[in-house]
């Protein structure tokens, strides 16, 4: 049994996965409020699985990239669950998570048969990055990373080295501004209001569970990809 908590992007999502599968979910789109709702989503949750803090055998975190507020608010959350209940820690990639969730998504009932347009494609996870930078990772059909994770500019000639043998599909929140260029591009999907959910983390927490891969509970850190850059305060005097 493993608690998934998910807050890298606006969304503040956590689900119970029991065996692999999801039994319990309470989600967020509303926007950075997930400090006011996480633990009220989890106690919310528990109490509808009718289920016990005590018969947790893990709790997973998705680790980033994202937002540096989101990403802190879920690993200190999962943080102090490990500590209270004395469970392992499991960090979850955030764009692989994603990519688990588009193929899920694109298959049918019985999850065997995809509906996307090519048998050779690419998934392109994205969290937006503010104007037209997104985080991002490249992973073929089999869900096999082919990239490393980068915070990449997009422009109308991105991607033309891939776009050769494989059909890309763009998803996630930062996916959603590039609709409009690339909507002439037939070797080009974008998937729009697709979000990010800790449903997604299900098969990569258990596998984890299983080989018992966790993470150092006291030392573990989200991966910001990016330095943290505070604004200008716009309170007068400050």
């Amino acid at each position: 049994m493993i608690l998934c908590i998910e807050t890298s992007t606006a969304v503040c999502s956590v689900a119970l996965v029991d065996k692999g599968d999801v039994i319990a979910v309470r989600e967020s789109l509303d926007g950075q409020n997930h400090a006011e709702k996480i633990t009220v989503f989890i106690d919310e949750m528990m109490e509808e699985a009718r289920i016990s803090y005590k018969e947790l055998d893990a709790v997973a975190v998705s680790m980033g990239p994202g937002s540096y507020t989101g990403l802190r608010i879920g690993v200190s959350t999962a943080k102090g669950f490990c500590y209270a209940l004395d469970r392992p820690l499991i960090a979850v990639d955030t764009l692989a998570a994603m990519a688990h969730g588009f193929l899920r998504q694109q298959t049918n009932g019985n999850g065997s048969e995809l509906e996307v347009q090519s048998s050779k494609f690419i998934a392109c996870p994205m969290i937006d990055a503010r104007r037209m930078e997104v985080y991002s990772a490249f992973f073929n059909e089999k869900l096999e990373r082919i990239s490393e994770t980068e915070a990449i500019i997009i422009d109308e000639n991105s991607f033309s080295d891939l776009k050769d043998n494989h059909h890309l599909y763009l998803f996630g929140d930062g996916a959603d501004k590039l609709a409009s260029l690339f909507k002439d591009d037939e070797k080009i999907t974008v998937v729009e209001k697709f979000h990010c959910s800790a449903t997604y983390m299900a098969t990569m927490a258990e596998e984890s569970l299983v080989k018992k891969d966790f993470v150092d509970v006291a030392y573990f850190e989200p991966f910001y990809l990016k330095n943290f850059v505070p604004g200008i305060p716009k309170v007068k005097g400050l």
